[in-house]
């Protein structure tokens, strides 16, 4: 059996295959590319010859076959109005994508964000729309599946707080008898992430009259340190200059209070761990490990995931696709409760919305 998972990301699409559990296939392609010609990726996918592929989900929906999709589905994946959609290139690739699949008649699945799980309690949902977007979610699970392989246990024993420091955005995932019960998504994370500004006070919100999307891909460390958007290894080889230093431990500040506030759910986490971008740069990594372990007294672990160079999103989609189609990871799929996932991003928010 031969499936694909894929992760739209905000610097590149990533593409992994699996054969019976396996990887067979392992690409990446820069957001840009898929945004001019996603032809590309599409071919390259549809060259695997997979039973079933999931989908670029963006923010989610409830499971959902590609022949199901509404116009209405499509709009809350990517929450971009009309006129904007041009200015954000893995928006632009991520639309084009579908359509292209859509056309084709492929098998593609398209699978929830955090806060259409079921196992989310609904409290912890109101007036929120991230609380972790499809590729957030696929990252928990394979981290789910991770720790139970490390450490020699059953779903039901996995518990930990998962850290996603990517390009774009930050995440925090709180994760109790092996279920996803919480998450905080990058738009509201409470510090940086490497490109958004995370969490964004609703005065600045007021005062800028009228928020673009584009806002919400800028403000973060890199802004913050050199006002454009560097490449994290040159980030990071330059910490030792006061405006990188103090950009880093600005996003270092809201990985404690993030991590802080997901361990006051998850009081039995056995551990933390670390995914994501930034977090594949060692010297990044370490200082991260040592933070944590002096204030949270706990193991911290990098996500280890699948072989292959392909962000930990596109290997976490592939275990959902391949437990879908009744492989290896059915049981794990059957666990997180994905097939349940109900409702739409914006069944929680208590204002009134124009879209």
């Amino acid at each position: 059996m031969r499936v694909i998972g894929v992760d739209p990301g905000t610097k590149s699409f990533d593409v992994i295959g699996l054969e019976d559990g396996r990887v067979k296939l392992d690409l990446s392609f820069p957001s840009e590319v898929v945004a001019e010609e996603p032809g590309k990726i599409v071919k390259a996918i549809e060259e695997f010859s997979a039973d079933l592929i999931i989908g670029p989900s963006g923010y989610g929906v409830p499971l959902k076959h590609i022949s199901e999709l509404t116009e209405r589905d499509r709009f809350e994946m990517t929450l971009v109005r009309e006129d904007e959609l041009r200015e954000i290139p893995v928006l632009i690739g991520l639309q084009k994508m579908v359509s292209e699949m859509a056309e084709k008649g492929m098998n593609v699945w398209f699978i929830p964000g955090v806060i259409h799980l079921p196992t989310v309690p609904e409290w912890r949902k109101y007036n929120k729309i991230d609380m972790g977007t499809a590729d957030k979610m696929a990252i928990t699970v394979l981290g789910i599946h991770d720790q139970a392989e490390r450490l020699g246990i059953g779903y039901g024993d996995v518990s930990f707080v998962l850290l996603e420091v990517g390009f774009g955005y930050n995440y925090a995932g709180a994760v109790k008898g092996g279920k996803i019960v919480d998450g905080i998504g990058g738009t509201v994370f409470p510090g940086p992430a490497y490109v958004n500004s995370g969490a964004l006070d609703g005065e600045l919100a007021y005062l800028l009259g009228r928020v673009r999307k584009w806002h919400l891909f800028w403000g973060g460390a890199t802004v913050i340190a050199a006002n454009k958007i560097l490449q994290p290894e040159e980030f990071a080889k330059r910490l030792d200059e006061e405006p990188f230093a103090r950009a880093w431990e600005a996003m270092k500040d809201g990985f404690l209070k993030a991590v802080a506030s997901e361990l006051a759910v998850v009081r039995d986490a056995k551990e933390i761990i670390l995914s994501g971008r930034l977090m594949r740069i060692e010297g990044l990594r370490k200082d991260v490990e040592e933070l944590f372990e002096e204030h949270f007294g706990l193991p911290v672990v990098k996500l280890r995931g699948l072989e292959g160079m392909a962000k930990e999103a596109a290997q976490g989609s592939a275990i959902i696709a391949d437990g879908l189609a009744g492989g290896e990871f059915k049981g794990l799929v059957e666990h997180v409760e994905i097939k349940k996932s109900r409702g739409s991003v914006l069944d929680y928010v208590k204002f009134p919305l124009d879209v």
